[in-house]
């Protein structure tokens, strides 16, 4: 097969959303150990916006031009040399840079068949925050049931996701939303209380919901407007995990702070727990089992045509969204 045309989001330097734009870009034949796929379904994360700002996060811009995104499922359409386990017509999805794309190549070893639980949308929405979530409460903090709670951002894409699961371990699960619709959403997604921080004071609901004994654990996607209050909201040993700084990163930090309950912080990133393809497979088939078994609903929040993207970023980046959008190429 020859080179493609591929329509295709990049970026020439890092800004606002005005600095993506809609174009084509080559795509060649695949190489030794690599797929070529067309993609149906692209995901949109909030770790874009990072990239697009030049902000911390997941994804360094080593150089420009850029394909933003990391997120996507698609078919193979051809297949380079050594590769032995996937095959033309199979239906994929991956976590992996480069990803607003109609047509894009992937390594082979970062490839996943579609795992069971889960299609072309649900995958490429989805699986990378189902995957954060697992490692979030599985490995870097393992939740036991009758464990206290904090989900920050708790009817975002993550949040969904994180409140769901976290119930279906046994844990009471506290959501914070930005408005009462927000609300609605959080508490038919898992969570048993859910706090409006723009009308109320979350420290002090977290202490009256808990009869003033906080909560074993933190999830922060949010950073810099909620991080420092939270602290407050730890049970003695508690422990906040920072995993997205949506507001901004988190700064300036004094150690003593955490002194007096003995509290842990934590900033992990998901490419640290699915660097080798065992971490990688394990992971994503142990989130699709978590939804095929219904503990967690791999649902899709708004739906983009690739050309819609500035849209799209607008609404994410503005906290207009609920739940995990999707980039239709």
């Amino acid at each position: 097969m020859a080179t493609l045309k591929s329509p295709a989001v990049l970026i020439h330097r890092h800004g606002g959303p005005e600095v993506l734009e809609v174009t084509e870009m080559d795509v060649p034949d695949p190489g030794p150990q690599e797929v070529r796929i067309r993609q149906q379904a692209i995901g949109l994360n909030f770790a874009d916006i990072y990239q697009r700002r030049g902000a911390h996060g997941p994804h360094h811009t080593a150089q420009f031009p850029v394909v933003l995104g990391s997120q996507g499922s698609g078919v193979i359409e051809s297949v380079g040399a050594d590769v032995h386990d996937l095959r033309v017509g199979q239906a994929v999805t991956y976590v992996h840079p480069g990803a607003y794309a109609a047509v894009r190549l992937l390594p082979a070893e970062r490839t996943l068949p579609m795992p069971d639980g889960l299609d072309m949308e649900s995958a490429a929405a989805t699986l990378l925050r189902g995957m954060t979530a697992e490692y979030l409460l599985h490995r870097l903090y393992r939740l036991q049931a009758g464990e206290r709670v904090l989900v920050h951002a708790a009817a975002g894409g993550m949040g969904l996701i994180l409140s769901a699961w976290a119930r279906a371990l046994g844990a009471e699960v506290i959501g914070t939303v930005g408005s009462d619709a927000k609300r609605e959403t959080a508490l038919a997604h898992g969570c048993h209380a859910v706090i409006n921080y723009k009308r109320e004071d979350f420290v002090r609901r977290v202490g009256e919901i808990t009869g003033g004994q906080g909560v074993s654990i933190i999830y922060d996607a949010v950073g810099r407007d909620v991080f420092f209050p939270s602290l407050d909201c730890l049970a003695n040993r508690g422990t906040i995990i920072s995993y997205g700084t949506a507001s901004g990163d988190v700064e300036g930090l004094d150690l003593h702070l955490l002194h007096p309950k003995s509290l842990t912080v934590c900033r992990p990133t998901l490419k640290s727990f699915i660097a080798t393809t065992a971490e990688l497979r394990q992971s994503a088939a142990t989130f699709a089992a978590a939804v095929k078994s219904g503990a967690v609903r791999a649902e899709i929040g708004r739906r983009y045509r690739l050309s819609e993207i500035v849209r799209a970023h607008e609404e994410l980046e503005n906290r207009q969204t609920t739940g995990a959008p999707v980039l239709l190429p």
